[in-house]
């Protein structure tokens, strides 16, 4: 098959609204069922992420979710379940563009994300002709433009990772920081309780950190307070829920209604 269709069509537009500062308000999608992420994707968030650290997803379960996201406006994140390049390989591969990579503590952890994402020699992601990401070898130019619409986001859950945020957040190609406030507690040493004054003092000096670099800040918050104020603080690329925390949420204020 001869390629032809221009790689430019595919502009990653979500990467460029997230540089440009734009709020992006996300949902996490976690039931790993392609027909509830086609749900999720019809309410018309600027993202959903699709989680392969804390549900049961791997390749073969994702791209039946990016095929139900193909008509919405709602864009495809991904989140490994580490900071592999074999797994991060596989999800380009399979059609991602958008990563937020788990679990990051160190400058050179987050060069290696980076890394993983581009093609030689910007890069060290394996090269494979056809696939569904290239469409299957049809983009005529994918090779000369792909490097360029990759979006890498890193996440910043521990003590090492907070006094490393400016070493990750100077480095090109992490295009932004994002806190994972349950196990930034948990690193703390409180777990269950992000609330606590000494996890959110540490939260706004990686919001802090990462915008004295010029990068956005995204972070987790299924509770509309806290999403409200870390939006105040300087978040502009914000979970505000789940399909898991959603469906679980409905169905009990419908069982309940009618035990009452």
């Amino acid at each position: 098959m001869t390629p032809t269709t221009p790689y430019q069509s595919f502009p990653n537009s979500f990467r460029r609204d997230l540089l440009a500062g734009k709020r992006l308000i996300g949902c996490w999608s976690s039931l790993s069922n392609a027909i509830t992420t086609e749900v999720l994707g019809v309410a018309g968030f600027d993202w959903i992420l699709l989680d392969g650290e804390h549900s049961p997803n791997d390749v073969s379960t994702f791209i039946p979710q990016l095929m139900a996201l193909k008509d919405s406006v709602s864009a495809p994140v991904v989140r490994p379940s580490s900071n592999s390049t074999v797994e991060i390989k596989r999800l380009l591969d399979a059609g991602f563009y958008n990563f937020l990579v788990p679990f990051i503590e160190s400058a050179d952890e987050a060069r290696r994300a980076v890394a993983a994402t581009r093609y030689p020699p910007q890069g060290v992601r394996g090269v494979s002709v056809s696939q569904r990401s290239n469409r299957y070898g049809t983009v005529a130019d994918y090779f000369k433009g792909v490097n360029d619409q990759i979006c890498v986001m890193v996440q910043i859950e521990s003590r090492a990772g907070v006094a490393a945020v400016r070493e990750i957040a100077a480095l090109d190609g992490v295009d932004c920081v994002f806190v994972g406030p349950s196990d930034l507690a948990a690193g703390f040493g409180h777990l269950g309780n992000a609330g606590h004054p000494e996890v959110q003092a540490a939260i706004a000096s990686v919001f802090a950190d990462a915008r004295a670099c010029g990068k956005p800040t995204g972070i987790l918050a299924p509770v509309e307070a806290d999403a409200r104020r870390y939006m105040a603080m300087g978040a502009s690329f914000v979970g505000v829920g789940s399909d898991l925390g959603a469906f679980r949420a409905a169905t009990q204020a419908l069982c309940d209604r009618y035990r009452s």
